[in-house]
């Protein structure tokens, strides 16, 4: 195990959120705390939350903050800000407190956005938060899909405030000095697309960024974009689908393979070139797991706040707890800088 700073601050983690918690989520926390030196809380029931850490051997190595309540996954916002004794609740009220660096949690992306705008506070001008989690592209680099299910109906002054997050998020985080932002549409030429979208495209050629200009679906995964903005709805699709897109391909393949093997199990030359290529989709396809990028990135708050798949398991969360580790010991939050308001459009 790591050694860990005795005045580093934790994280805090939602143990009672997700699709797998405590269980999961304990366990994950437990592995982000010996294998990557990562000081963290969990907030949740703490008979449940210690009971998960005993069959660890965890019992006193990591700290429990008690919450009487759990926000229920099918809660989209409103609802989870009402208890005030959730593990939501009261693990955002620890960093808004000082008492920890950061939030990560795999529980409903909407009661997490409202409970941290609630706990947290947006950041000056900023109208609501937005997930931005980074895709790597055919191009050898990472495009920021910018938001990814935090604000499913965003007026077009959000998308242009969204647009500037992503843009000094991809500075900040990938190291880009000049992102090209595209806007993502049903077409690559001006004016297409929606209402939602015409509005938002005249917003962000007013912008101090470098505009691309709208980008289609396809584009999303080529680097034609370092920060592709769209509303909260159709980036969850979008996310969505590029991992049950390679996970399909995955099971496609696999089926072909197993189809090139003799009956003495043994394969021919051809299947043999078949599972090397399988081998080497799922290289690639573990680049696009949620085990790899750990969780999205919500922006546009005055804390650092990380959000975890639904789905996650325990190497997911831990991921999930080095991503909100790193982002706070840079001080991303703080370093986006104050965003110009955007103003309606007339």
């Amino acid at each position: 195990m790591r050694d860990v700073a005795a005045d580093s601050p934790p994280v805090v983690v939602d143990a009672m959120g997700g699709d797998h918690g405590p269980a999961e989520i304990v366990r994950g926390v437990v592995q982000a705390r010996r294998e990557h030196g990562v000081p963290v809380v969990l907030a949740g029931r703490a008979g449940v939350v210690r009971a998960e850490l005993a069959r660890l051997g965890a019992v006193g190595e990591i700290d429990v903050a008690h919450a009487d309540d759990v926000v229920p996954m099918t809660e989209r916002g409103a609802g989870a800000v009402r208890m005030a004794r959730s593990s939501l609740a009261v693990g955002l009220g620890l960093v808004r407190d000082g008492a920890g660096a950061a939030f990560v949690s795999a529980g409903s992306t909407g009661a997490v956005a409202a409970c941290a705008v609630d706990r947290l506070g947006t950041a000056p001008a900023v109208l609501r938060p937005a997930l931005a989690v980074a895709l790597p592209t055919t191009a050898g680099g990472a495009t920021v899909l910018i938001d990814a299910g935090a604000t499913v109906d965003p007026t077009p002054e959000m998308l242009a405030q969204f647009a500037l997050l992503g843009a000094s998020y991809a500075r900040l985080v990938l190291g880009v000095a000049d992102p090209r932002v595209g806007l993502l549409s049903i077409g690559a030429e001006p004016g297409k697309g929606n209402r939602l979208t015409r509005r938002a495209e005249i917003l962000l050629r007013g912008l101090p960024l470098r505009f691309h200009g709208p980008v289609e679906g396809g584009d999303v995964l080529t680097g034609v974009a370092d920060v592709i903005v769209t509303d909260g709805f159709t980036g969850n699709v979008v996310l969505k689908n590029v991992e049950g897109t390679v996970r399909a391909t995955l099971a496609l393949l696999a089926t072909e393979v197993g189809d090139g093997v003799g009956s003495s199990g043994v394969g021919t030359g051809a299947s043999a070139r078949d599972a090397a290529g399988a081998e080497a989709l799922r290289r690639v396809a573990g680049r696009y797991d949620p085990e790899t990028h750990g969780g999205a990135a919500l922006l546009g708050l005055t804390g650092t706040v990380v959000v975890a798949h639904g789905s996650s398991r325990a190497r997911t969360i831990a991921r999930a707890c080095v991503v909100a580790r790193d982002l706070a010991r840079g001080e991303v939050v703080a370093r986006l800088g104050d965003r110009p308001a955007v103003r309606p459009a007339r």
